[in-house]
């Protein structure tokens, strides 16, 4: 399933129903017929994530299906990722399992970019299936790079899974030297979902509370179902 087709399902989800019916056992017995029991266990995942040991964490997203085929991002967000990216290093924060970094390959190839990827768990045939990327293994609030390390730092999808929101928003700033580039989804929470995100964001502004400092020349505008942020990081924008 592509990005764009779970964009519409989450608008109807979202938007269209009443939080009263959202929330409701019946919808619950709905869900539970495609997802089974995961249903709950996310569920009870994010009303403790707070006291979550990495045991917990790491069980949680194994046991979870990948809803998306390649990349978590729509047409749209590869696009304008592709287009803001600076020539050099690009680090990709939260790699999954190396589908943008493909895209991105493809579109602006190696001659004059070098792509790493970081996620908590990476898979043992990435390396060989990806030879142009090299992993680390490492979480986002943590990760073990110097400060201006990379001309570009991209993290898709990813902040709204992290407790400690942030931290890891600091972290993105230390490493990238001259461009960041954030993609959440747009979405509201309720009692119940598909995905184990910790943090929801129904608007713009939601968002950007959350990556205080804001630069006045900063980027966050709407893509699709998507909210896409890019700053520069120089000493004058923040």
């Amino acid at each position: 399933m592509d990005r764009e087709t779970t964009n519409k399902i989450r608008f109807v989800l979202e938007e269209t129903i009443p939080p009263i019916i959202r929330d409701s056992s019946v919808l619950r017995w709905l869900f539970r017929r495609h997802w089974g029991r995961l249903v709950d266990d996310i569920e009870k995942f994010r009303s403790r994530a707070h006291y979550a040991t990495q045991e917990e964490y790491d069980a949680i997203y194994s046991a979870s299906p990948r809803v998306h085929e390649e990349t978590d991002n729509s047409v749209a967000c590869v696009t304008r990722i592709a287009a803001d990216m600076l020539p050099g290093s690009v680090l990709d924060v939260g790699c999954g399992s190396g589908g943008l970094l493909q895209r991105l390959i493809r579109a602006h190839g190696t001659d004059r970019h070098s792509y790493t990827g970081l996620d908590f768990q990476v898979d043992a045939d990435m390396r060989s299936r990806i030879p142009q990327v090299e992993f680390i293994e490492a979480m986002a609030e943590d990760i073990p790079l110097a400060t201006d390390s990379y001309d570009t730092v991209i993290c898709t999808h990813l902040l709204e899974h992290i407790l400690d929101i942030r931290k890891a928003v600091s972290e993105l700033r230390r490493v990238a030297k001259n461009r960041l580039i954030i993609v959440v989804p747009q979405e509201r929470e309720y009692q119940f979902t598909f995905n184990q995100h910790l943090h929801f964001f129904p608007y713009r502004h939601s968002f950007l509370r959350q990556m205080i400092p804001v630069p006045a020349d900063a980027t966050c505008e709407l893509l699709g179902r998507d909210i896409y942020y890019c700053e520069d990081l120089t000493p004058s924008s923040l």
